[in-house]
Protein backbone atom coordinates (compact mmCIF):
# COMPACT_ATOMS: atom_id res chain seq x y z
CA UNK A 1 0.00 0.00 0.00
CA UNK A 2 0.82 3.47 -0.27
CA UNK A 3 1.03 6.09 2.29
CA UNK A 4 1.50 9.53 3.01
CA UNK A 5 3.86 10.78 6.11
CA UNK A 6 3.22 14.46 7.47
CA UNK A 7 6.68 15.09 9.68
CA UNK A 8 6.91 18.06 12.09
CA UNK A 9 10.61 18.92 13.39
CA UNK A 10 10.66 21.48 16.07
CA UNK A 11 13.65 22.60 18.22
CA UNK A 12 13.59 21.23 21.82
CA UNK A 13 11.47 23.69 23.51
CA UNK A 14 14.59 24.18 26.25
CA UNK A 15 16.86 25.08 23.54
CA UNK A 16 16.85 28.90 22.39
CA UNK A 17 15.49 29.33 18.42
CA UNK A 18 17.77 32.24 17.41
CA UNK A 19 14.93 32.17 13.87
CA UNK A 20 12.00 32.29 15.57
CA UNK A 21 13.37 34.72 18.12
CA UNK A 22 14.42 37.20 14.79
CA UNK A 23 10.76 36.56 13.10
CA UNK A 24 9.20 37.48 16.74
CA UNK A 25 10.87 40.78 17.08
CA UNK A 26 10.23 41.69 13.98
CA UNK A 27 6.50 41.24 13.62
CA UNK A 28 5.90 44.62 15.34
CA UNK A 29 7.84 46.03 12.34
CA UNK A 30 5.02 44.82 9.90
CA UNK A 31 2.01 45.79 11.98
CA UNK A 32 1.41 42.49 13.89
CA UNK A 33 1.87 43.05 17.59
CA UNK A 34 1.14 40.98 20.76
CA UNK A 35 3.12 38.29 19.05
CA UNK A 36 5.35 37.22 22.44
CA UNK A 37 7.30 33.97 20.74
CA UNK A 38 8.16 31.96 17.28
CA UNK A 39 9.36 28.58 17.09
CA UNK A 40 10.68 27.71 13.83
CA UNK A 41 10.82 23.84 12.63
CA UNK A 42 10.66 22.08 9.29
CA UNK A 43 7.26 20.06 7.98
CA UNK A 44 8.12 17.42 5.31
CA UNK A 45 5.74 14.98 3.37
CA UNK A 46 6.95 11.52 2.72
CA UNK A 47 5.60 9.42 -0.10
CA UNK A 48 6.36 5.64 0.99
CA UNK A 49 5.03 2.04 0.50
CA UNK A 50 4.48 -0.39 2.83
CA UNK A 51 2.53 -3.91 3.21
CA UNK A 52 0.60 -2.06 5.94
CA UNK A 53 0.00 1.02 8.34
CA UNK A 54 2.52 -0.51 11.01
CA UNK A 55 5.53 -1.02 8.49
CA UNK A 56 4.48 2.47 7.60
CA UNK A 57 4.73 4.03 10.90
CA UNK A 58 8.27 1.80 11.63
CA UNK A 59 9.68 3.34 8.40
CA UNK A 60 8.46 6.97 9.12
CA UNK A 61 10.30 7.16 12.69
CA UNK A 62 13.46 5.49 11.56
CA UNK A 63 13.61 7.76 9.13
CA UNK A 64 13.14 10.65 11.50
CA UNK A 65 15.78 9.28 13.86
CA UNK A 66 18.24 8.60 11.69
CA UNK A 67 17.93 11.10 9.45
CA UNK A 68 15.42 13.86 8.93
CA UNK A 69 15.91 15.03 12.75
CA UNK A 70 18.99 16.15 14.86
CA UNK A 71 17.23 14.28 17.98
CA UNK A 72 19.79 16.09 19.96
CA UNK A 73 18.51 19.05 19.40
CA UNK A 74 15.04 18.45 17.60
CA UNK A 75 11.51 16.48 18.54
CA UNK A 76 9.52 15.32 15.94
CA UNK A 77 5.83 14.28 15.65
CA UNK A 78 4.30 12.36 12.73
CA UNK A 79 1.06 11.23 10.81
CA UNK A 80 0.60 8.61 8.73
CA UNK A 81 -2.72 8.18 5.93
CA UNK A 82 -3.13 5.75 2.94
CA UNK A 83 -2.57 8.03 -0.13
CA UNK A 84 -6.07 7.33 -1.46
CA UNK A 85 -7.40 9.05 1.32
CA UNK A 86 -8.30 12.82 0.77
CA UNK A 87 -6.64 15.35 3.16
CA UNK A 88 -8.12 17.69 5.33
CA UNK A 89 -7.28 20.83 4.44
CA UNK A 90 -6.74 23.90 6.76
CA UNK A 91 -6.03 27.43 5.77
Amino acid sequence: MKYIAEINIMPHTELLDPQGKTVANNMKNIGVHGIEDVRIGKHIVLKLEAQDEKEALQKVHQACEKLLANVIMETFTYAIRNEIELPSVHV
